[in-house]
């Protein structure tokens, strides 16, 4: 009972907490607004990542508490690295780590930053990051330029119509009646907060997350729910080649 109790009260002490783990029994946030999250969205695309990982690396950008991080280790990967720019989340992450007895490691990174881990994964997990991030299609361009070097697993919080529209290929000047259909891919832009959160800038639909990845150099293999892509590193298309090298604006990226 003593170690339950231990274990309940450094739960409490590392909040509070965006994801809903299980620790033996002690939930880090049982009053969580989506309950069971991150896994029971997981749930519902988990078939689509190899179910052995064995020999394989993995990042994980934005990597919050840790859950998809310590979900590849459990398939098995040599390697697992988790970045983000919140020492809070990341702190939570190594005690999940930790008590689950996963060699899982975390640093305190930037996605704007992936210049710097000089070396490239197998698996790149990008979930729930893109929308919190004021230059989403950066993001993208850096991942593939720098650290992508197989599968991406892409998600966004996405608003607008699903599905994607026929998009021609070029359209003249003067023909605009396509940028008004629901299904054209946008972006939706907010200035102030959505939900709550200042760090919400963005909101894609459906069409404006497939329509990003394909012109960051991924092709698209799976898409098992709406929000949710499995991307695969392709040639970069309109004949873009040469690493891009930004600044490293001053954010976070969580989830």
């Amino acid at each position: 009972m003593s170690n339950d109790m231990d274990l309940a009260e450094r739960v409490r002490a590392l909040g509070p907490w965006f994801h809903n783990l299980d620790l033996g029994g002690v939930m880090t946030a049982p009053d969580h607004f989506l309950y069971d999250y991150p896994n029971s969205k997981f749930r519902r695309f988990a078939h689509v990542l190899p179910e052995d990982l064995t020999g394989k690396s993995v990042l994980d950008i934005g990597c919050n508490a840790g859950f998809y991080s310590v979900e590849m280790k459990k398939r098995g990967a040599d390697r697992v690295l988790g970045i983000d720019s919140d020492d809070h989340y990341l702190s939570q992450a190594r005690f999940v780590a930790d008590h689950r007895g996963f060699d899982i490691e975390y640093r305190n990174l930037s996605v704007y930053d992936l210049a710097l881990l000089g070396e490239r994964f197998d698996l790149v997990i990008f979930m729930g990051v893109l929308y919190h991030l004021r230059h989403p299609l950066l993001a993208l361009d850096l991942i593939r330029s720098y650290v992508a070097d197989d599968l991406m697993l892409y998600q966004s919080m996405q608003r607008g119509a699903k599905g994607a529209a026929n998009v021609a290929d070029d359209y003249d000047f003067f023909d605009a009646d396509h940028f008004d259909a629901p299904d054209y891919p946008k972006m939706h832009f907010i200035e102030k907060r959505y939900s709550g959160d200042p760090t919400n800038w963005w909101a894609p639909n459906e069409a404006a997350s497939a329509a990003m990845l394909r012109a960051a150099g991924f092709e698209i293999v799976a898409h098992p729910e709406t929000e949710v892509f499995l991307a695969k590193a392709a040639p970069l298309p309109y004949g873009a080649g040469e690493p891009i090298h930004p600044a490293s604006p001053p954010e976070t990226a969580t989830r």
